[in-house]
């Protein structure tokens, strides 16, 4: 079916609101000790390997960071199946520098000196 302009926008927004009622993501601590994040804002950390047999090319494209050590800048829980299942994402600040990447919970181990 042929959408349009204005009837493809609609379209577009109709789907993403439609995901943002069954996906919520929120910057902000629960009460539940299950929804506690494992890495605050300004915590050092190391990004490890994925431990997938099969990578996707996402998992590829972060293999180069493997081993490199960043600083949590942000991060955002996402609960499924209406709050059944509830895990972090973490924005990462790579060394000194301005790169940023975007990490599940399991890709990363807290900083040892």
């Amino acid at each position: 079916r042929d959408l349009g302009g204005s009837g493809l926008l609609r379209h577009m927004n109709k789907r993403l609101t439609n995901l943002m009622h069954s996906i919520m993501i929120r910057q902000q601590l629960c009460k539940s000790s299950e929804m506690v994040p494992r890495y605050d804002i300004g915590q050092k950390v190391v990004i490890r390997p994925v431990r997938s047999k099969r990578l996707s090319p996402r998992d590829s494209d972060l293999e180069r960071y493997v081993g490199q050590s960043g600083e949590v800048t942000d991060y955002h829980w996402i609960s499924l199946e209406r709050g059944a299942k509830v895990f972090y994402i973490y924005t990462v600040r790579i060394g000194d520098g301005y790169k940023e990447v975007v990490l599940h919970e399991d890709e990363l181990e807290a900083y040892k000196s």
